[in-house]
């Protein structure tokens, strides 16, 4: 359904880019997991444009992939990844997709998983002018790592797992606590799954089908609404 584009006419960065079959919707950012921007992630585009929103996955590692077999290599290329290219990077692909004709949000939603759900929350505390509504699967930036909380506007409704060894619920559930505390709108709820259940090509061996069935619906919903 969707194809790559660049976001500016001096070819920059590049995306995955789905329209919906009606021609517009609201506009929403999908993150990449650690994995790199792969047929699964510009499925999960895909599968928002056929629900009617018009959804943009940027390239972060710029054309680098990591297999599910590539564990090392997914680590290197995460770890490797630039701070500042990765914000400027998404901030770019928040400007393209409010400026494209298909949005018809004034505001824009961000969904993303792993190393995405850190970023997810990363970007809306960057674009706190732009981004509505958050929703980050199982990821949060670490101690020491953290971005100035004070830009967050977006209504934030994460789901994370209960048993994670890559980003442990305790930590998940402080900085919860810590949000709240400023007035933040933030709400995260923990499943009785493991990191990464929401990834239906199932690297790790744990994906879950019945809990997607049930949250997909719900983020779907939530994008909707806070975008319509």
């Amino acid at each position: 359904m969707g194809n790559m584009v660049n976001f500016d006419e001096e070819g920059g960065p590049r995306g995955h880019l789905a329209i919906p079959a009606g021609g517009s919707g609201p506009g929403v950012i999908v993150i990449q997991e650690w994995w790199g921007l792969n047929p699964q992630m510009k499925g999960v585009a895909d599968m928002l444009a056929a629900h009617g929103i018009v959804a943009l996955a940027p390239d972060l590692y710029h054309g680098e992939l990591a297999g599910h077999d590539e564990m090392d290599k997914a680590g290197e290329l995460m770890t490797s990844l630039p701070a500042e290219r990765a914000g400027a990077d998404m901030s770019s692909a928040v400007d393209y997709l409010l400026a494209h004709e298909a949005v018809s949000s004034d505001g824009l939603g961000v969904v993303g998983f792993c190393m995405g759900g850190m970023l997810t929350l990363i970007l809306a505390a960057l674009r706190g002018d732009a981004v509505k509504v958050a929703v980050p699967f199982y990821g949060y930036p670490p101690a020491g790592s953290e971005p100035d909380w004070d830009g967050l506007t977006a209504v934030v409704r994460g789901h994370f797992a209960e048993a994670d060894d890559h980003f442990p619920a305790d930590a998940a559930r402080d900085l919860e606590s810590r949000l709240q505390a400023m007035g933040k709108d933030v709400q995260i709820t923990f499943h009785s799954a493991s990191h990464a259940w929401m990834n239906e090509t199932d690297p790790f061996g744990i994906y879950d089908p019945e809990l997607a069935a049930k949250l997909w619906p719900q983020v779907l919903g939530l994008l909707q609404a806070e975008l319509s």
